[in-house]
């Protein structure tokens, strides 16, 4: 009900996630802090990242969302052109973004130290930090959308009176915040507008000539003067670098030269919380909500059925637990269900369709979102781990 008032709406994903309360509002909370609150980051480069984020997965969902919030709070509209238009700073996270998004365990301490220590273009730490967290949060989320088929539930939707205001955070529900605009709280009257569809880098102009604007999430509505309204429409593919670089099967042999990571040896309850708490304030804390509330929230599911879908989505992206037993992961999951959250865990691609498992027929819509969520906790988990330790290890260099 909160979400409804702040926004005007609800859109597919917050229907999905709404069946969990509790979980919720964790994930509405750490999303507001990472996207609007205090942070090193200037607020368009955070939606630019997280536009960047999820075009790796094709997720028109997402990119058109934060290509809306990018040009409220004042992004460059010309920087939608793609990453070809961006700031020379901003190209420099392709390379850790898909490999975070497609091999996390290649992330290196090269990679840290090349964003670290490019002359004018360089990163400071806690906006390297910061950035790696928005990264891991949109690559996980698309894993979320592509698993409740939320993307094809994305068409454009008409403006209307009780829309999202433009001076209003739509995540600011979860912080209390939900007074609604008088301006907006009843219907006014409308002109006849006619209704243009353009490419995107042919209505630039119109944009940047224009101040008065209304947002009306997923896409982005203008007033004209002319009463016209202008749909702004973000090409994914601009986005993305090595458009072949996708997810492959972790080596696990001994001629193979990638490591397992262990979490005895490098864990988030040891060393990564403290780490990103430290150079990114309470986001850590805010994180670890989202990860205990996921793993508590009541439910069908057998806490050994939760913890083998965490571990065994850890498991296929190079993460092994050493007092785990991964024969009850065969035991736990059935074939098809494996294969389910492997694909919405390793390769979440909107021009696919997942294929739910059939032992799915007989579960409650909240028990199906629930396991959508572990997949969703459990990727941004292991993302986490591997770009922090890459940090770690740069620091203690």
């Amino acid at each position: 009900m909160k979400a409804l008032v702040s926004r005007g709406s609800v859109d597919a994903v917050f229907q999905q996630m709404a069946s969990h309360p509790q979980y919720l509002e964790s994930f509405l909370r750490a999303q507001h802090y990472i996207l609007h609150m205090d942070g090193p980051l200037p607020l368009p480069y955070r939606h630019y990242i997280a536009i960047m984020a999820a075009a790796r997965h094709h997720c028109h969902y997402l990119v058109y969302l934060h290509s809306a919030h990018f040009l409220r709070v004042g992004g460059d509209p010309l920087w939608l052109q793609g990453l070809e238009a961006a700031p020379p700073r901003l190209r420099l996270l392709a390379h850790i973004n898909k490999v975070l998004a497609h091999q996390p365990w290649l992330t290196a301490c090269s990679h840290i130290q090349t964003l670290l220590k490019s002359g004018e273009q360089c990163w400071s730490l806690a906006e390297l930090v910061q950035a790696v967290v928005i990264l891991a949060h949109c690559h996980a989320l698309c894993s979320f959308v592509y698993g409740c088929d939320a993307d094809s539930d994305f068409v454009p939707r008409t403006k209307t009176p009780n829309g999202t205001p433009p001076t209003f955070c739509p995540f600011d529900a979860a912080n209390g915040n939900t007074n609604v605009p008088q301006s907006l709280a009843t219907p006014s009257e409308h002109k006849t507008r006619r209704r243009v569809t353009k490419p995107l880098n042919c209505i630039f102009f119109a944009i940047t000539t224009h101040q008065s604007h209304v947002l009306t999430r997923p896409f982005l509505f203008l007033d004209m003067e002319e009463e016209e309204e202008i749909i702004c429409f973000a090409d994914p593919s601009g986005f993305i670098t090595d458009p072949d670089f996708c997810y492959e099967e972790f080596a696990r042999s001994e001629e193979d030269h990638f490591q397992v990571f262990r979490v005895q040896d490098y864990s988030w309850e040891d060393h990564g919380f403290s780490l990103v708490n430290r150079l990114y304030s309470d986001i850590g804390h805010l994180l670890d909500d989202r990860f205990r509330s996921v793993s508590t929230l009541p439910s069908l599911h057998s806490s050994d059925l939760k913890r083998a879908i965490w571990n065994y989505i850890h498991c296929v992206l190079g993460i092994r637990y050493d007092d785990y037993d991964y024969g009850e992961v065969n035991q736990l999951l059935e074939r098809d269900l494996k294969l389910y959250i492997k694909a919405v865990a390793c390769f979440p691609d909107a021009t696919k369709t997942p294929v739910c498992p059939l032992s799915w027929a007989l579960l409650k819509t909240s028990e199906r979102i629930h396991v959508n969520l572990l997949i969703m906790e459990a990727r941004l988990q292991a993302e986490l781990l591997y770009a922090l330790r890459a940090i770690t290890q740069y620091m203690i260099a």
